[in-house]
């Protein structure tokens, strides 16, 4: 396969990541399997579907198999997420979703690069340096500067997610800060998935006064010489409109697309 052809870069997408169960799990996470979705359940911030493809059910069938899905987590008063993808079929889905009263969030890009090309030198601003972190207090205070940048409840969850991954598998993910005179300024984290070619990149956010420094680029090739060392040979991120360039620029390729449909149980009474 090549590595730069998107075609082949998506192909590899589909078989190695999307549907993967991470072994073990993290605790108070179970997944349950749906005909062809796979369920999590347990999550902090709700629950998620994901899958490979549908199977080719369409029409009443899907109508029912999403139907499910949203009794499941009414039952639990939880919110969830289905994750769907550009290349999705059929080509209603998200029609459907939307008639079962998931909203849609803002539309991400799948960008996959070949670890090799994003490896190198990190250059960081003057006062401005990465550590990896571990520790409780830390994993909370990435929690607040995500939520001072996206003004959402992650403080709630974050912390607690990161840390359940950690205890679960030390080895499949790494936290990293970049931090001036004690300040967190940015922050992301590699998941190294085991049984793949892939390490996928999340996280990102920078404090507004501390953007078009490089500190997020920095973050990214970091990561990137983590991945080459544990024998990655792929980096995928969910990319936003405002990190995509960036990534473009590191060698990057668009593949797909994806948009989280959110479906929020209603408000009691």
């Amino acid at each position: 396969m090549n590595d730069q052809d998107p075609v082949d870069l998506l192909a590899r997408y589909d078989g190695q990541l999307r549907a993967h169960v991470p072994d073990p799990l993290p605790a108070g996470l179970r997944v349950e399997r749906d005909g062809p979705l796979l369920r999590f359940i347990g999550l902090g911030r709700g629950g998620g579907i994901e899958y490979q493809d549908l199977g080719g059910i369409e029409g009443e069938d899907l109508d029912e198999l999403i139907a499910r899905q949203v009794r499941v987590f009414a039952d639990r008063g939880e919110s969830f997420e289905w994750k769907l993808h550009g290349h999705d079929r059929p080509a209603d889905l998200s029609e459907r979703l939307a008639a079962h009263g998931f909203v849609p969030e803002d539309l991400e890009t799948v960008v996959i690069a070949p670890v090799a090309a994003v490896a190198g030198e990190v250059l960081l601003p003057d006062g401005v340096a990465l550590r990896e972190v571990r520790e409780r207090t830390d994993l909370e205070r990435i929690g607040a500067m995500e939520e001072a940048i996206w003004r959402d409840d992650r403080a709630g969850w974050l912390a607690d997610s990161l840390e359940a991954e950690q205890v679960a598998d030390p080895g499949a993910i790494t936290i990293v800060v970049a931090e001036s005179a004690g300040e967190f300024v940015c922050a992301g984290w590699a998941r190294f998935v085991p049984g793949t070619d892939f390490a996928t990149l999340w996280g990102g956010g920078t404090l507004p006064g501390w953007r078009r420094r490089g500190i997020y680029r920095a973050l990214v090739v970091h990561r990137a010489n983590l991945a080459a060392e544990r024998g990655f040979r792929y980096l995928q991120v969910d990319a936003s409109s405002d990190s995509r360039p960036i990534l473009q620029r590191l060698g990057f390729f668009a593949v797909t697309t994806t948009t989280p449909f959110i479906w929020m149980p209603p408000a009691a009474p």
